[in-house]
């Protein structure tokens, strides 16, 4: 009698955020499957990491220590697009491949900086405000100065997926819109229909607003700093929906709108989450009039529908199913385990 072939069944690991149940982690697998919720940080005595085939992380820190106690492991994938919680180096020298999630989320966040963007372009956040305590006249109360939108240059800043969404969404719009990105090859501006920059301080020097769609790595780091405000012209915008790293600190929006050198900010991501105790929250908290109307914080939410979010998990898990079954190495980040694509 020939026995029959026993069923391979994954063990793949969920660290934290993405409680069960998991049936969208599930579904690129099928019934082959078998996913655990991970305290991550109670590994010291508990053994279900050590069998894993693979590990889904969101928040949660993989460290040289954790990593070590990954004796199966053949992939980590990062929910969504940053991995500075990440021990690169540790997962190469142990051979545990590793892939963040950059492709979700896209038109979420492009709508998110162009609402940003044209909210406070025609400062709707102000007249909002003011609207509440007028005593006399209505129309009467505008807020000069005001461009037209053709009369209105919009620099950004990274021109991957989400920063080329961003500048289609513009152009409709009828913006002049400039970009700047070493890392796209040369004419990628010539398929959005914008100019392109290849010195920061220049661009910024000709912009009305601009917005900014960049990675986080230690060449980004603090990159929003005062160098990089003053080079706007007085009066301007600026929005960050990418990383809160990028701010060098909370102290160069608060001097630039004390200034007036900012017209307005808006923000989805922050230097500290939730935010620090600092005097521009304070201000912001309490519509102080030096800020009110022309300070726009959301709490890290510009990625986020509901279609988003499946497509995240979804995608996350296919990562892992894809190299776990066929050895293809999508969105790989540091040593190349696979057939990268």
């Amino acid at each position: 009698m020939v026995s029959e072939k026993r069923k391979e069944i994954f063990r793949i690991g969920v660290t934290d955020y993405v409680e069960p149940v998991h049936d969208v982690e599930a579904e690129p697998f099928g019934d082959d499957v078998e996913i655990r919720w991970i305290d991550i940080e109670n590994t010291e005595s508990d053994v279900s990491v050590s069998d894993l085939d693979a590990l889904l992380v969101w928040h949660a820190h993989v460290d040289r220590k954790l990593v070590g106690r990954l004796e199966k492991c053949k992939m980590v994938v990062r929910y969504g697009v940053g991995f500075d919680n990440i021990d690169i180096g540790a997962l190469n020298a142990a051979g545990i491949a590793f892939s963040n999630t950059p492709d979700y989320g896209t038109e979420e966040v492009a709508d998110t900086a162009v609402a940003m963007l044209l909210s406070h372009l025609r400062k709707l956040p102000e007249y909002d405000y003011r609207c509440r305590h007028y005593e006399s006249g209505w129309q009467e109360h505008v807020l000069p100065p005001l461009k037209r939108s053709n009369q209105t240059t919009i620099g950004i800043i990274g021109l991957g997926r989400i920063g080329s969404s961003v500048a289609l969404r513009l152009k409709a719009f009828g913006f002049d819109v400039c970009g700047l990105d070493p890392y796209r090859p040369s004419g990628h501006e010539k398929t959005l229909g914008i100019r392109r920059y290849d010195d920061l301080i220049t661009m910024l020097s000709q912009c009305d607003a601009v917005t900014i769609h960049c990675p986080f790595d230690e060449k980004t780091r603090g990159l929003i700093n005062k160098d990089f405000i003053d080079a706007l012209p007085r009066g301007s915008l600026l929005v960050n929906t990418a990383r809160g790293g990028l701010l060098d600190s909370l102290d160069v929006i608060s001097d630039s709108l004390r200034s007036g050198h900012l017209y307005a900010v808006a923000l989805d991501v922050l230097p500290d989450e939730p935010p620090s105790d600092h005097s521009l929250i304070h201000a912001w908290r309490n519509e102080e009039p030096w800020v009110r109307g022309r300070l726009t914080i959301n709490p890290h939410s510009a990625y986020f529908s509901d279609a988003a979010l499946y497509e995240m998990r979804y995608k996350s898990a296919e990562t892992a199913f894809l190299y776990l079954t066929k050895k293809l190495h999508r969105n790989a980040v540091g040593r190349d385990f696979g057939e990268t694509f």
